[in-house]
């Protein structure tokens, strides 16, 4: 009547060949591949590459200025009347590199002597001076 002689194909499913499939993507991925690195550098450019002296390479040993609470001052450790201390760090801002100048004052120090020795430090042209103090606990 209608039905075909093979008949019933209800349970053979088709299968799909991936074979070009795969080919197809290996293709494109080896496109990919070539062309990825041409985009990234369109421009050629000559880089400067830094040279590093010896001297950037050194650092210079800080130097210590303390001041007590009867305003005396002491540049490492020994005691420094205002004048000598004047002649001493402009020698110092003369040095390359230039070294820096570690300030502590005891707790009881007056502003007044702490701002006039920061002057003396600015004045004879050290660019670095930083402030030393305890963490509080």
């Amino acid at each position: 009547m209608g039905m075909s002689a093979g008949g019933n194909d209800g349970g053979v499913m088709a299968e799909i060949n991936v074979t070009p499939l795969v080919d197809v993507m290996l293709v494109l991925l080896i496109i990919f591949m070539i062309t990825t690195p041409m985009m990234n550098h369109k421009v050629k450019v000559d880089l400067p590459t830094k040279t590093v002296l010896k001297l950037e390479e050194e650092k210079a040993t800080p130097m210590t200025l303390a001041i007590d609470d009867a305003g005396q001052m002491y540049l490492d450790d020994a005691l420094i009347d205002q004048r000598a201390l004047e002649d001493r760090l402009r020698r110092e801002a003369l040095r390359t590199p230039q070294p820096m100048i570690e300030l502590r004052a005891d707790r009881t120090t007056q502003y007044k002597q702490i701002a006039e020795a920061m002057a003396t430090v600015k004045n004879a042209g050290i660019r670095k001076l930083g402030f030393i103090t305890e963490p509080s606990k």
